[in-house]
């Protein structure tokens, strides 16, 4: 029986490139941590990550990583204290096994979900790419094999005004992309501008997604969305607040056009009260949360209320990006995955080897594992010290 003999966990941190400039600072301005002026979530000067690197007594190595983009401290200390005891000496390939016992170690506890959750997604999809390289089969073979040879993506799509988001549109499209994503303002007045101005510059036959960030009551998410609507925006993302359950329902009946939401759960039990409440019409795990085991059992669930799947992606790196394309391929509700066009690059500084997006989409390849190969003096090199 092969066993594990190594837990490696990293608080990964890269200065952000020019041209990838975070909006004003709100509050918390001299923080490493801040609150944005257009957001209520914290956010970080730098693309912080956490990656878990697993060795076996043979040798063979995978990698994984859990979004973290606040405190990749924290999700390096739970691998180190928590995950590291449970997975040495255990077989690698007990993947869904693993994953269950380590839930269930913080289940009682009142973690079911978290940085807890985080930390184990990437312990979760390092045990996939290592099980992947140990076969040389790509994981989405593991998965149950492959639906389709390409994973459609749209940009993100930002601006500080309508103009200038209704140029990265342009750019973007002549890139290859057929679908974009705002996340354009605090208000509704102007969303709705920032969303004009791309669709008249784009033209009728590019997807337009605005994402509102939980920004918004119910009655005034309806009333955006309404405006929306008149735009042709293919859905409304995170339009209230994420414990708003029976709001999100309400704006998903009131609205003709899609609404998308569930960047923030990590798991089918919370997945599954949110689909009997219908409180989307598209849903979108984070596999950087949820871990490809758990991604896997959310894209079935779905399937059974006939709800199809957009990965989000966020503030995850080439990692996550990789399981993301893996689970995407082999799922058959899958829709479209988010990708960052310009921080992507940024975020693959200590990839050896990357998946490439070649006119607005990812080929699917059967390079093992998750098809990276990491550079472990770069990686420790953008970690921060233990």
């Amino acid at each position: 029986m092969m066993k594990i003999s190594n837990v490696e966990a990293f608080a990964v941190r890269i200065p952000r490139e020019a041209g990838q400039e975070l909006r004003e600072r709100g509050s918390g301005a001299s923080s490493t941590y801040f609150i944005p002026e257009n957001r209520h979530a914290f956010k970080s000067d730098s693309h912080e990550t956490l990656v878990v690197r697993i060795t076996t007594e043979e040798g063979l190595v995978g990698y994984g990583e859990g979004q973290s983009p606040i405190l990749p401290d924290t999700t390096r200390t739970i691998v180190e204290d928590l995950c590291r005891p449970v997975l040495i000496g255990a077989d690698p390939f007990d993947v869904e096994f693993l994953w269950q016992q380590l839930f269930d170690g913080m289940r009682e506890r009142g973690h079911p979900t978290g940085f807890y959750v985080d930390a184990l997604a990437a312990c979760d999809i390092a045990l996939w790419d290592l099980k992947g390289k140990a076969l040389d089969l790509p994981v989405h073979k593991l998965l149950g094999g492959r639906f389709r040879d390409r994973v459609e993506i749209y940009s993100g799509c930002a601006g500080r005004d309508p103009a200038s988001a209704a140029d990265r549109a342009e750019r973007l499209v002549a890139a290859g992309y057929r679908g974009l994503k705002l996340s354009p303002s605090r208000d509704r007045a102007g969303t709705v501008a920032f969303a004009r101005a791309v669709r008249e510059r784009v033209g009728p036959d590019i997807s337009v997604m605005v994402d509102v960030h939980t920004e918004f009551d119910v009655a005034e998410a309806i009333r955006l969305g309404r405006e929306l609507e008149a735009l042709d925006i293919y859905w409304l993302e995170a339009p209230t607040l994420p414990e708003d359950l029976a709001g999100h329902a309400e704006v998903t009946r009131a609205l003709d056009m899609h609404v998308a939401n569930g960047e923030w759960y990590r798991t089918r039990f919370e997945m599954k009260e949110a689909f009997d409440r219908r409180t989307c019409d598209v849903v979108m795990p984070d596999i950087g949360r949820t871990g490809l085991t758990e991604g896997k059992r959310i894209a079935v669930l779905a399937e059974t209320y006939n709800i199809p799947v957009s990965p989000h992606i966020g503030g995850g790196g080439v990692l996550a990006t990789a399981a993301t394309i893996q689970l995407s391929a082999a799922i058959p509700n899958f829709l479209i995955m988010e990708h960052g066009h310009e921080s992507f690059p940024s975020r693959c500084r200590y990839a050896l080897e990357a998946p490439q997006p070649q006119g607005g989409a990812f080929p699917v390849t059967d390079d093992p594992g998750l098809g990276v190969w990491i550079d472990d003096e770069a990686l420790e090199g953008f970690s921060s010290p233990a």
